[in-house]
């Protein structure tokens, strides 16, 4: 996929009009339009191109309405992530960018395992970062897709307002089914809130850039509250018969390390002392398992909100750092 840094002119999307598109006349898009003018005073010649433009996909319905067959353990989920496949790819992957890594480490306090597990995660190093165009994705959800619509709306909105602040052709940006892009998978309002030109090319391309895809996801967990060299999660054992009840289904750490104790839980290493904790029970390969998780692991489920999603991010960025020092 290629990003267009093109002219910010009505003309520039005109021989892109698909006349089969579903948009033209749609009342959603009309109003959506209107408001985009009335209220960032967005040039209606180009909205016009654009929705003209725009594809009702119903993969998108599909895919994101899709019960979930089951809920995966721990066991099952790990095995998706941590692979050695994977860890392989992200030691050359910190190989090949080891200054860039090196560099944002240094300017926003974030280790570079973290940093290359996120991209692992999210895009296997970017070797998959969606094939649906952008604007496909976003205005389906935005208006076809009733329960969230509101959610998709203003992510169209978001990615609109950046491509006109960036000089993308948002016919030509490219991401998930639910519109997350590049190799950090991010939505257009946290692209907008930040995505960094790390090059200093003065342009910020998360799409075919490593170099801004690597700051972006530092400054991410920066401005998230990352703590520079505290504790991420401890293995713990539990005893008697009051340790569930220290078991939070909140992401929030809220509890004590001192009340996770008098529940039953004893670390197999000693939290930094850095505040709350919250104790977690996975279902691993051996059975039950016992975590405490502080903030650092909090931080990282605003990327994404799952205990298990962070859960594999920090275990494959063990691997990773243990992959690079052999």
């Amino acid at each position: 996929m290629r990003v267009l840094r093109a002219l910010w002119l009505p003309l520039v999307l005109a021989p892109m009009i698909c006349h089969g598109a579903d948009y033209r006349n749609s009342e959603d898009a009309l109003s959506f339009i209107a408001e985009m003018e009335q209220e960032h005073q967005y040039d209606r010649a180009v909205l016009n191109r654009v929705f003209a433009a725009a594809e009702r996909k119903q993969s998108i319905i599909d895919a994101i309405s899709r019960p979930a067959e089951r809920t995966l353990t721990w066991k099952e989920y790990r095995k998706i992530f941590l692979t050695s496949k994977r860890t392989d790819a992200g030691v050359t992957f910190w190989r090949e960018h080891a200054d860039t890594l090196e560099r944002a480490e240094a300017e926003y306090g974030v280790p570079a395992e973290v940093i290359v597990a996120i991209i692992g995660v999210e895009t296997f190093y970017g070797r998959h970062r969606g094939k649906f165009r952008v604007v496909d994705a976003l205005s389906t959800l935005g208006f076809d897709y009733e329960p969230r619509k509101t959610f998709f709306r203003k992510q169209l909105k978001e990615f609109l307002l950046l491509s006109r602040e960036q000089q993308f052709d948002p016919l030509e940006l490219t991401g998930s089914y639910a519109g997350a892009m590049g190799y950090p998978q991010f939505i257009p309002s946290s692209f907008r809130a930040y995505a960094v030109d790390f090059d200093n090319d003065g342009r910020i391309d998360i799409w075919n850039n490593p170099t801004d895809a690597i700051g972006s996801v530092a400054n991410y967990f920066s401005r998230h509250g990352w703590k520079d060299g505290a504790t991420v999660v401890t293995r713990a054992r539990v005893s008697g018969d009051q340790y569930l009840e220290a078991v939070a289904d909140n992401l929030k750490p809220m509890q004590s390390i001192e009340d996770l104790g008098a529940s039953g839980w004893d670390p197999l290493q000693e939290p930094s002392a850095e505040g709350a904790v919250r104790g977690i029970k996975l279902q691993g390969e051996l059975g039950s398992e016992f975590w405490i998780g502080s903030h650092n692991f909090y931080v990282i489920t605003r990327y994404n909100h799952s205990t298990l999603y962070a859960m594999a991010v920090h275990q494959l960025s063990e691997e990773i750092r243990d992959g690079k020092q052999r």
